[in-house]
């Protein structure tokens, strides 16, 4: 199985939401970007349609918001 990207930039909200998603499908199963601190993915969220984070890419190219901690316009300052 194809890993979700799970990408985030370290807020509270993205912090505590990156928790949950990795307790819920487990940590093997999702790779973990914070692209406030790994800017050259930030280019990557947006080709794959995140719009803001917290943000889940699933396998199949599906991008699930979750709740809303900054928009990618915020984190590229």
């Amino acid at each position: 199985m194809e890993k979700s990207v799970f990408y985030h930039a370290g807020c509270p909200v993205c912090i505590s939401a990156e928790h949950d998603i990795v307790d819920l499908i487990g940590a093997g199963n999702v790779e973990v970007v914070h692209i406030g601190e790994d800017r050259n993915r930030i280019a990557e969220a947006e080709n794959a349609g995140v719009r803001s984070v917290p943000a889940l890419v699933t396998p199949n190219g599906n991008v699930l918001h979750i709740n809303f901690g900054a928009s990618i316009a915020d984190v590229k300052g």
